[in-house]
């Protein structure tokens, strides 16, 4: 409108100023242990159907990449503005049928992993899951709290149901996978939109080349529905349920 155009350039000024000190400040609070941080990233989990990506000299180096794209002004006004209702409608009947199939339900504790906005949250709540949260890099109050999928910051055994779209951006898929399987209840649920065999943008750090180069890390849950989705890019659905056992 035109009553608001006034107002972008001092907003966006603000906006890249807070991120200049925003950004030093995630990059020195890095949840993962401190000695990871700091070195060579000699290996990683590759096999023939899981490739990580080459070029990372450090997790410092990692998160830098994964911070440009998360703090970019540009993006957050897109992802705040243009994408927010669209994401919303497709997440929520995303959910909508996995809680009409029994994966999900309004008594759910439920996490959406690497939620960026929050837009994952809030189709959550509109479907009726009230108790629900997000988690990314930088926190979006009050739907996305801080952390690092690499080193969830909850306890074990925190959640019934866990959201990722983002599994593409793990540089180390065996952690992922890992803190998943530890913050999901035994019997929970845990849903992953991926790609196969399609290349991810340059944010990405692993291309996967067949299910089971995802499925092969969850070691404690098992494979219970496989199909095609239509996500923002990710075309593979993947539903495991947390084996009913003690971890």
């Amino acid at each position: 409108m035109p009553t608001t155009k006034p107002l972008v350039k001092p907003f966006l000024f603000l906006l890249c100023l807070s991120l200049l000190f925003l950004l030093p400040l995630l990059l020195s609070r890095s949840p993962l242990n401190p000695n990871l941080t700091r070195q060579v990233l000699l290996s990683s989990s590759s096999s023939s159907l899981l490739k990580i990506r080459p070029g990372f000299r450090s997790y410092d180096d990692y998160l830098k990449l994964q911070l440009n794209k998360t703090l970019n002004p540009r993006l957050r006004r897109v992802w705040a503005t243009r994408d927010w209702n669209r994401k919303i409608s497709v997440f929520s009947r995303f959910f909508a049928e996995l809680r009409q199939s029994g994966f999900l339900s309004n008594t759910s504790r439920a996490l959406c992993v690497g939620a960026r906005m929050g837009q994952e949250v809030a189709a959550l709540k509109s479907v009726g899951v009230a108790d629900s949260i997000g988690m990314d890099l930088v926190p979006s109050p009050p739907l996305v709290v801080q952390g690092d999928f690499h080193s969830q910051p909850f306890a074990n055994s925190s959640f019934d149901f866990e959201f990722s779209n983002v599994f593409d951006h793990a540089l180390y898929p065996e952690r992922f996978s890992r803190e998943i399987e530890r913050t999901l209840r035994p019997g929970g649920v845990c849903v992953l939109h991926v790609a196969v065999a399609r290349r991810g943008d340059r944010y990405s750090a692993n291309d996967l080349y067949g299910i089971e180069g995802v499925t092969s890390l969850f070691k404690d849950s098992d494979l219970v529905r496989v199909r095609k989705v239509d996500g923002f890019g990710l075309d593979t659905e993947l539903v495991l349920r947390k084996k009913n056992r003690s971890r």
